[in-house]
């Protein structure tokens, strides 16, 4: 199942089909969290869950059937795990079967991709649902439209009414609207989302007695039934994961949904009766958008998966038979951000790749927690990766009320990720914390911190024997690190240190001191959010970057001491440049490191020539500067050309720009200013 929540309806479903209870012959598993028995015959997994399977057992010796359920969404790995088991059924176990599974999704092209399977059509029993628009764009905000299109649609209809929002934000915006509704007419109003509680998404599936108002992101789209909904309210929009190559990493992006997306929607209103589906745009609008939701494959980063393919034995995942390729860019991007955080050499997985690819996070996350656990500080680098990983529980923004926040400490830790581990240490051992980061959501934090358990959990048993690794270079020291050396860095600077070798490529420059301003490897610029600490350092990773056209923001940041840098990474050369104001050459040493340029020093001028060659280029562009301004000069230069014109017959030379730029070389030999130049022998 591409979502936790329908692994989890699905194997309820079919236990209450067959008998039973979830975890005996039916069971699920899913992101930190399953229900498997000895008895269990029927797995149901989550994509990700079934990668981590196959990168355990290769083969999947222990599976008969695989079946993809609901492939039209086309998550990146579930396209990924798709292309591996076919991989398996084409080499190792050909009695392996495949099942794809979807409502919408065009046969053909799977169907060959299966070696020109079967297809087997099953028809269903949706029952006859209105659907209706709204006649002309609505300006008003979207929670606000929202409530009173929930409003006016409870009227219509007796049941259950399903919304459809984009996000967790509108839900919450979207239910307060709704609070003097509800408490009116006895309603509840529900929240589901992915990141809901296994618990509070349940009590959204099961029956109650009283009618629902369930406000769901895209989770509800398919794979799941909610029993009573007659009655849907489609806002048209949903956050979809886009790679953001100027940023360098996946987000989410508010866009519109396609035609294919909204007819799944609609569908929900007529699984058990007839219903209504009110579509809050205009029917102009609906032509126009998309048949069809893109691929993950063709619009997020690839490097999760190129790493797994990796650690499968797959060298080119070029030429990996997937079942729609990434592109060539992406392909690149990804193999050159796991070359720089050490999780393949010459595209073989190493030694650390092989530890990343067993944690189920992102490429990055996974380094984070894989040097934290071999630097002596497995929980607050697991914390760090949670806080990563899930949505942020604290508000952007600081409180501003001074009567909100009398007992509250500005903590400035040199870096904002580190900030909110320790307000979240604080929350879990208080229940409140007292750290000044921002109004903290405590369904969120909860979350957060059992996600830092699970993935200690994993570190834990999956730590493996290798050496510890120099946390700047991902290569294994010359020795192992003694457990008394490790203590030099604090739990702080454990932090820091990780999350610089997570996030290698984003290292910026302050351009000044006190600036909020900086400066990424080949010059792109970034300003720190007002909101971040990181206020003193000169250098800083750049960790959440909200991408501009002109200059990035940078929503955490995290400071890095310039010691920690790799010295092979670090170049130093001799420039020339023609300094513009005093009209002379001047040399520079620059020294970078991945491109970034640390700091620039004059240095003495080299060899006559080199000095020559750079004087002459600038003069080159500025020719009226360099000549010699005195008459005698300028009369010889018009007699000349008079003459040419005059007696064509003498051919002298024409003396244009083109010919006195010609004599510079000569001319500059000896000399580093415009004012040097001048006096030269013309």
């Amino acid at each position: 199942e591409p979502r936790r929540v329908a692994a989890r309806a699905a194997a309820r479903r079919i236990t209450w089909e067959r008998g039973g209870r979830v975890g005996g012959e039916v069971g699920y598993a899913v992101r930190f969290d399953q229900q498997i028995g000895p008895d269990t015959r029927i797995k149901i997994v989550t994509d990700g869950v079934l990668l981590r399977m196959l990168h355990d057992d290769p083969f999947l010796e222990q599976a008969s059937i695989v079946i993809f359920d609901e492939f039209h969404e086309r998550g990146l790995n579930a396209d990924l795990a798709l292309a591996m088991v076919r991989r398996v059924q084409q080499t190792v176990r050909p009695e392996l079967k495949i099942v794809v599974m979807s409502a919408t999704l065009a046969a053909e092209p799977i169907a060959q991709f299966l070696g020109n399977c079967p297809i087997i059509e099953a028809e269903g029993r949706n029952f006859p649902v209105d659907v209706s628009f709204i006649p002309h764009e609505d300006p008003r905000p979207l929670p606000e439209k929202t409530a009173a299109a929930v409003a006016g649609v409870l009227e219509r209809v007796t049941g259950d009414v399903l919304v459809f929002l984009p996000g967790v934000g509108e839900i919450r915006r979207t239910a307060e609207r709704l609070a003097g509704l509800a408490a009116r007419h006895n309603l509840a109003v529900m929240e589901l989302y992915g990141d809901l509680p296994a618990e509070q998404q349940d009590a959204v599936l099961s029956p109650a007695d009283r009618r629902k108002v369930v406000l769901a992101t895209n989770v509800a789209e398919t794979s799941i039934t909610i029993e009573g909904v007659t009655a849907v309210v489609d806002t048209g929009v949903a956050r979809v994961l886009r790679y953001e190559p100027a940023a360098g990493l996946d987000r989410l992006v508010l866009t519109k949904i396609s035609r294919s997306s909204a007819d799944q929607r609609t569908g929900r209103a007529g699984r058990t009766q007839p219903g209504l589906c009110l579509r809050l745009w205009t029917e102009r609008d609906h032509i126009a958008r998309p048949a069809a939701e893109e691929p993950e494959v063709r619009r997020v980063d690839v490097a999760g998966p190129v790493l797994q393919l990796a650690a499968w034995g797959e060298q080119d995942a070029a030429r990996f038979p997937w079942f729609e390729s990434p592109s060539a860019a992406a392909l690149e991007q990804a193999d050159a951000l796991l070359t720089r955080l050490g999780a393949i050499k010459d595209r073989r997985v190493t030694e650390l790749g092989s530890d990343m690819a067993r944690l189920p996070v992102h490429p990055r996350i996974a380094r984070l927690l894989v040097d934290g656990h071999w630097l002596g500080e497995p929980a607050r680098a697991a914390l760090a990766g949670a806080l990563l990983s899930e949505r942020d529980p604290f508000l952007r923004e600081r409180p501003t009320d001074p009567h909100n926040r009398p007992r509250l400490a500005v903590h400035r830790s040199r870096s904002d990720i580190l900030d909110r581990v320790i307000a979240l240490e604080d929350f879990d051992r208080r229940g409140s914390t007292g750290w000044e980061i921002g109004k903290l959501n405590v369904g969120a934090a909860r979350f957060t911190l059992h996600v830092r358990d699970q993935l200690l959990a994993i570190l834990r048993q999956d730590r493996s024997h290798h050496a510890p690794r120099d946390v700047s270079t991902g290569v294994p020291p010359r020795r192992p690190i003694p457990h008394a050396e490790r203590e030099v860095y604090d739990a702080d600077e454990v932090v820091l240190r990780c999350l610089f070798a997570a996030f290698p490529d984003r290292l910026a420059r302050r351009r000044e001191p006190g600036s909020r301003g900086g400066v990424l490897a080949g010059g792109r610029g970034v300003r720190l959010a007002e909101q971040s600490s990181v206020m003193d350092d000169d250098l800083f990773v750049c960790v959440d970057v909200d991408a501009d056209k002109s200059e990035s923001l940078v929503r955490l940041a995290s400071a890095v001491d310039r010691e920690w840098l790799d010295p092979d990474r670090m170049t130093t050369e001799d420039e020339f440049n023609f300094d513009e104001s005093a009209e002379r050459v001047v040399a520079i040493r620059r020294t970078s490191w991945d491109g970034l340029v640390l700091d620039t020093v004059p240095v003495a001028l080299p060899s006559e020539r080199k000095v020559a060659e750079t004087l002459a280029a600038a003069a080159a562009t500025r020719l009226d500067r360099v000549l010699p301004p005195d008459e005698s000069f300028t009369g010889f230069l018009t007699r000349v050309r008079c003459l040419r014109e005059w007696m064509p017959q003498v051919q002298l030379p024409a003396l244009d720009y083109d010919q006195l730029r010609a004599l510079l070389p000569e001319l500059c030999l000896g000399r580093r200013t415009f004012a040097e130049l001048r006096e030269a022998p013309w």
